[in-house]
């Protein structure tokens, strides 16, 4: 009984969420993911030309730590003067690993030195995990201990984001509602856990229609309203293997925009819906108009 009672509390607390991080911004996030960070370091100002000409408010900023602080601390303090705030990304599958919260908790230890170091103008405003534990080898042989030893790491990100007084976030692929979890943190599917338990969820709708991403990203959208959470809705414009259906690679960016536009009218009074990302920068720079 008493171990029931300590997971209903677990699970309360992880729906109830960070206030600041719910309530930061009451308009629609329109983001991307900016993997390669030498290319603040090589055309700082072309960079923020091209996102600020995307009218984009938000990025996801990979963290290189052979980058030096005050790259990021200039770049970031521009971004704001353009409206932008910077999310501190990283993650990798190997993070599902049963020792991979030691990547994790050298990206924590990093963001809290630079965090310290930098002015109110230069701070990241969130934390942005991409680990994608679903291209980890333990995944397919063993997938509940896998799926376990992700939930342990988003508790433990969780709380190391509230450490440094940041929101978190975390990239979710839409099909996660369809795995199921039961386990010391309870039962259920894992996409509404990890919704419950992050501040934010990017979810990676990587299908070039606008009816496609809106009847696979339904579940998620009323989990992120009933729990009171922002998702962000993810496309992908990048060259692929996978289908025709994936990207808008083959469309280009006009029919993109239509598409989004689309998906946006669509969930813009349900509660949960918090905006559009496009993944990413380098392939979004090279598709055609």
């Amino acid at each position: 009984m008493k171990k029931w009672i300590m997971m209903i509390l677990l699970f309360t607390a992880l729906a109830g969420g960070t206030e600041d991080g719910v309530n930061a911004s009451i308009t629609n996030d329109r983001a991307t993911w900016l993997w390669n960070p030498w290319m603040i370091v090589n055309d700082e100002e072309g960079t923020l030309d091209f996102l600020e000409s995307k009218e984009l408010n938000k990025v996801y900023l990979q963290v290189d730590r052979d980058i030096p602080a005050s790259i990021y601390q200039n770049f970031i303090e521009k971004s704001a003067a353009r409206g932008m705030v910077i999310y501190a990304l990283d993650g990798a599958p190997g993070w599902a690993a049963p020792k991979g919260y030691v990547n994790q908790d050298q990206l924590m230890a990093w963001l809290g030195s630079y965090q310290e170091e930098a002015s109110p103008q230069q701070k990241f405003s969130g934390v942005h995990l991409d680990v994608e534990p679903y291209l980890y080898s333990g995944w397919n042989s063993k997938r509940a201990a896998t799926v376990k030893s992700y939930q342990a790491l988003l508790l433990r990100a969780k709380n190391s984001a509230e450490n440094l007084n940041l929101p978190l976030e975390a990239d979710m692929p839409f099909w996660f509602d369809e795995i199921s979890y039961n386990n010391i943190y309870g039962k259920g599917l894992l996409a509404e856990w990890v919704i419950a338990g992050t501040d934010g969820v990017t979810i990676m709708a990587y299908r070039d229609s606008a009816d496609l991403i809106t009847d696979f990203v339904s579940r998620e959208i009323e989990w992120a309203g009933r729990y009171s959470k922002r998702l962000v809705v993810g496309v992908e414009t990048g060259e692929t293997s996978e289908g025709d259906a994936i990207s808008f690679f083959e469309e280009g960016e006009t029919y993109m925009n239509d598409q989004l536009g689309k998906v946006k009218a669509y969930y813009e009074n349900q509660a949960g819906f918090h905006g559009t990302a496009v993944h990413h920068v380098g392939s979004w720079m090279m598709i055609k108009p």
